[in-house]
């Protein structure tokens, strides 16, 4: 058990009979009644988001969860398959479970959260950022604009992302794996 005051993002919580995560909070004293924490609650299993309200000094139910090393290794009909990095076990998780998949490569490095009571995978995630190859962009011309400018680029792993005017065909760029923006070129 924990109380409103033990809020941080990542934590997990058991509520209304799901596990839910924190992605933002924030502490409310208004001026008249008492205090209340707003909250972002992103379900681990869905991934929608819910707007919570919880009043200051709640006791919630916290989940105990475990984060492990895996590398992902394919992709088939079942979903994704990763391999534990000690054990050398492997663990495949449907599409559902697996955010912003279409930024993996085969042998990338995943955290895969596990529920410590049941041992049961929850989701994998992506480090912050990932280094990837454009293999196709337009090409863009110089003085067409005044300010920053963005065009379309894929990379390697056949995601999308807007990248600006002079990055080309065969550059490795850094991407962030939570927004899908462009981070920096790579040397």
């Amino acid at each position: 058990m924990a109380t409103t005051a033990d809020f941080r993002n990542g934590l997990v919580l058991e509520y209304n009979n799901d596990l839910y995560v924190i992605t933002e909070f924030q502490h409310v004293k208004p001026g008249k009644g008492p205090a209340f924490v707003r909250t972002k609650l992103r379900n681990i299993k869905t991934g929608k988001v819910l707007d919570n309200t919880f009043n200051a000094g709640v006791k919630v139910t916290t989940a105990r969860v475990e984060q492990r090393p895996h590398q992902f290794l394919y992709k088939d009909d079942y979903g994704y398959t990763f391999m534990d990095n000690s054990t050398f076990e492997q663990v495949s998780l449907p599409e559902a479970m697996v955010p912003f998949a279409d930024l993996m490569k085969e042998g990338q490095e995943a955290t895969i959260l596990f529920h410590a009571e049941t041992e049961q995978p929850l989701t994998a995630e992506l480090p912050t950022t990932v280094e990837l190859m454009v293999t196709y962009t337009e090409p863009g011309l110089r003085g067409d604009t005044a300010t920053n400018t963005l065009k379309p680029a894929t990379v390697e792993t056949g995601a999308r992302i807007q990248v600006p005017l002079f990055i080309e065909q065969d550059t490795k760029i850094r991407v962030d794996t939570r927004d899908y923006s462009y981070v920096e070129r790579v040397k």
